[in-house]
């Protein structure tokens, strides 16, 4: 059996079948959590839907190490993050570092606004390798790989979120896949 996990699944649950779980049960910095979870290479994915942006740099690697141990080889991280390479100043404005208002703003504790640089680097630092699903380059186009939702369902994204259907994308996420390799 597949064993999928959600890390931050919210009040969502966009992808029936896997474990849905919350920042207290399992943070993705506590090692322990998960070793009480779970044993090393027994999951299959972990999606993460506007979590790591939650995360320093350095805290995103040590939250990636520990997933790569609890990683099956070939197992991966389906991550989504605000884009800051999207150009939109009301949506920047939203995802900044430390929110745009009052502290139970969702974005009140971001800590890092990525791009699919920064990302593709802090996976690739825990020994993943990163696949780009969706994303912004630093020429503001938009640049999208076909993926499948059965792999993870991630709602802000140009294919699920109903804002994001036609010609105008109005709250993307850069989402990728960083693989275990074999």
């Amino acid at each position: 059996m597949d064993l999928k996990v959600v890390v931050g699944a919210g009040p969502y649950n966009n992808n029936p079948g896997w474990i849905h779980t919350q920042e207290e049960k399992l943070s993705l910095l506590d090692r322990s959590m998960w070793e009480k979870r779970f044993t090393p290479e027994s999951i299959s994915a972990i999606l993460a839907e506007h979590v790591w942006e939650h995360l320093t740099f350095r805290e995103g690697v040590e939250a990636a190490n520990i997933c790569y141990d609890f990683l099956k080889p070939s197992g991966y991280i389906r991550c989504a993050v605000p884009d800051g390479f999207f150009r939109d100043e009301t949506y920047q404005a939203v995802v900044q570092v430390g929110g745009p208002g009052p502290k139970d703003h969702p974005a009140a504790s971001h800590k890092i606004v990525h791009t699919y640089e920064t990302i593709s680097n802090m996976f690739k630092e825990a020994g993943f390798t990163v696949k780009l699903l969706e994303y912004f380059d630093e020429n503001g186009a938009f640049l999208c790989e076909d993926w499948n939702g059965e792999d993870g369902v991630i709602f802000r994204s140009k294919k699920f979120d109903p804002r994001n259907q036609g010609e105008q994308i109005v709250f993307p996420s850069l989402i990728v896949d960083a693989i275990k390799p074999l």
